[in-house]
């Protein structure tokens, strides 16, 4: 049982590595400028909307050639009076009624994109002055359909949700850089992402689009790749309550997408992708019962053994530093050996949590903007 909780972290990894050196998949990218429409889904983001649209304007890449649409999901913050102030710049504000969550505003935004290939921003996402250009000259491939950034979240480094996050999209960008030298990545950074727009299909509004959008592009042929040179960067939460509903929400969606997506977890038709959906999202998602199991085994296991004793107690070690980084009081030293186990047991409790939900038959379509 624990060796299931640890595969996907590190045996994984390392087999996708050995076949990427068997067989190697580079991007023949080159510099292209072809017209590009940047789509930025926003809710009640008047923090931080400025700065992000102005973002975009900065970027290096010709301006005649980028369209930026934001589609407001039903703001009522002063987004829009913000978004507008951009109108004399050929920003294009789309607003949409009601809230019914980003895939649907998405889908509806696609209608209004004029370019050939279409990036995705979060509202909060600050992307480095070449990201449009380094991400558009990866689709002088024609086999690439799909292209993600690499994200960076910013905190102060004090916070468990911050530092936690920090480490995890770390540990997500290195393995999707090896992910992509084997044939394509497993989800996406979602703040920093692109697609061909006649690659682009409606995804339900209840779905997840950075997981649902590249697995529809993988089915139909197309790669799903990782830009290292393509940066962004967002501010971490703070709060590990919406770090924690965060997680909840991806990971329902997520397993909902893996139902709607389920041809290919087929081996015999997608052996690579099936293996690569198992290895990287599946098995992370339902390892929270391989860990009550593993914990109860070794319980009865250490009644007659020694070895199994010194088991058990690394076993208690190991739940007791994660509970004690869900302190706000900690030392730094101690702050820094606790941030991992802690975020990795709030993430297997939101695991769970979204399992709950989804055997019930929840939605979580809709999202709150970053507790930072």
């Amino acid at each position: 049982m624990v060796l299931l909780v640890i595969y996907p972290y590190l045996i994984y990894p390392l087999l996708i590595l050995v076949i990427s050196w068997l067989r190697p998949r580079p991007v023949n990218a080159k510099v292209a400028t072809p017209s590009v429409t940047v789509l930025i889904p926003a809710y009640n983001e008047a923090s931080c909307i400025r700065a992000t649209v102005q973002n975009k304007l900065d970027q290096t890449y010709p301006f005649e050639k980028l369209q930026i649409i934001v589609v407001s999901d039903g703001s009522d913050d002063g987004t829009d009076d913000i978004v507008r102030e951009f109108q004399s710049r050929g920003v294009q504000l789309l607003r949409r009624e009601g809230r019914e969550g980003k895939a649907a505003a998405l889908n509806a935004a696609v209608r209004h994109a004029d370019g050939e290939i279409i990036i995705f921003s979060d509202a909060n996402s600050l992307f480095s002055p070449g990201t449009v250009q380094s991400i558009v000259g990866n689709f002088s491939d024609p086999a690439v359909g799909y292209v993600t950034g690499s994200l960076a979240f910013t905190s102060d480094g004090r916070s468990l949700s911050g530092g936690g996050s920090g480490a995890y999209m770390r540990y997500e960008n290195m393995l999707r850089a090896v992910e992509t030298r084997s044939g394509s990545i497993i989800g996406v950074n979602g703040g920093v992402d692109a697609i061909r727009r006649d690659l682009y299909v409606d995804i339900p509004r209840q779905l997840i689009t950075d997981f649902v959008l590249p697995l529809t592009v993988i089915a139909r042929g197309h790669r799903v790749i990782f830009d290292q040179n393509a940066t962004s960067q967002e501010e971490a939460n703070s709060e590990m309550q919406s770090e924690f509903r965060m997680r909840v929400r991806v990971a329902l969606r997520a397993l909902q997408g893996l139902v709607y997506m389920k041809r290919l977890l087929n081996p015999f038709t997608y052996p690579l992708t099936s293996f690569c959906l198992l290895s990287h999202k599946v098995l992370r998602y339902v390892a929270f019962l391989f860990l009550v199991v593993a914990l109860i085994c070794n319980l009865v296991l250490a009644t007659a053994s020694g070895f199994y004793q010194v088991l058990f107690l690394l076993h208690l070690v190991g739940y007791l530093l994660a509970l004690m980084g869900l302190s706000r009081q900690l030392p730094g030293w101690l702050r820094k050996i606790t941030i991992v186990p802690s975020y990795l047991l709030m993430s297997y409790a939101a695991f769970a949590m979204a399992t709950f939900k989804f055997f019930r038959g929840d939605s979580m379509a809709v999202w709150k903007p970053r507790a930072g």
